[in-house]
């Protein structure tokens, strides 16, 4: 378990990420992190954009889906 602490950031509030989380989210300063909530009401701190992967799973029903209409339209 890691410890955030919250500190103040300018005008807003921030925590700070330790050298380990960072490792294991495989982020750096300047990347985009995403604070999900999960069903169960907790949250989640993630790299990946939540909407990207909804997209992408998308793109992969269609491109499955209608894969003759795609190979035409590739002519």
């Amino acid at each position: 378990m890691h410890v955030l602490k919250i500190t103040t950031v300018g005008a807003s509030s921030g925590v700070i990420l330790t050298k380990e989380v960072l490792a294991h989210l495989k982020v750096k300063k300047g990347d985009t992190l995403y604070l999900t909530e999960a069903a169960d009401g907790s949250y989640r701190l993630t790299p990946y954009n939540p909407d990207f992967v909804r997209q992408m799973e998308l793109a992969d029903e269609i491109m499955h889906d209608d894969r003759e209409i795609l190979r035409a339209l590739a002519k």
